[in-house]
């Protein structure tokens, strides 16, 4: 049963994760052409405060919070780099890591500084991604998407954002950031959880229907 016609919010201002989730979507049998929209679309949705301790907690807030002020079928995720030698910080605050939000560049100076004497064989991190789809009546979803790697001493690439630059997953020569957005896609912690939570998100809107 196609669910096409259905509008579906994804809670963010960021149109590099709409684009990334319309593509998922698209391969989706049933969501080919659902109505995917960002939060620019609905400026009267103002910042929501990501205040959970967990990813999965930032997530469902977000669903829950959006699904709630707009009665449609919400996605939202919440994402960053856990460091296995920082008892899995950055964390929740990986985009803020430096104190300012959002700034890519001293976040990824000041863990190059904080791991600088760490030896390599301790230098485990991952890249975290919890999803959730929250559809108003019928209820809600969370999934999980990982990629397990190490980081290196130095920035590689020019792709990408964030922490890519040193981050090497497993069983990989290049960093994220030496990847192509395609490449990137099919092995990254956000395309994981998206692929996962879409056949989950079409269930509940054909029970919706």
């Amino acid at each position: 049963m196609s669910v096409s016609r259905l509008r579906v919010v994804l809670a963010t201002r960021n149109e590099g994760k709409v684009s990334e989730l319309r593509r998922i979507l698209a391969a989706e049998p049933g969501l080919e052409e659902i109505g995917l929209i960002g939060l620019d679309s609905l400026p009267q949705i103002a910042e929501i405060a990501e205040t959970g301790a967990t990813f999965a907690d930032n997530a469902l807030l977000k669903a829950r919070t959006v699904a709630d002020r707009t009665g449609w079928p919400t996605v939202a995720d919440d994402s960053g780099l856990t460091v296995d030698v920082l008892a899995g910080m950055p964390g929740v605050f990986s985009a803020r890591w430096s104190g300012r939000h959002g700034d890519d560049a001293a976040n990824l100076d000041l863990l190059i500084g904080q791991l600088s004497d760490v030896p390599g064989r301790r230098r485990g991190a991952a890249f975290v991604c919890a999803a959730a789809a929250v559809v108003p009546g019928v209820g809600e979803k969370l999934v999980e998407g990982r990629l397990t790697g190490t980081l290196l001493r130095e920035r590689r690439g020019s792709g990408g954002f964030g922490y890519d630059p040193i981050f090497l997953p497993r069983g990989e020569t290049r960093t994220t950031a030496e990847m192509s957005p395609a490449e990137k896609d099919a092995v990254s912690h956000r395309g994981q959880a998206f692929r996962t939570l879409a056949p989950l998100l079409r269930a509940m809107l054909v029970a919706r229907r």
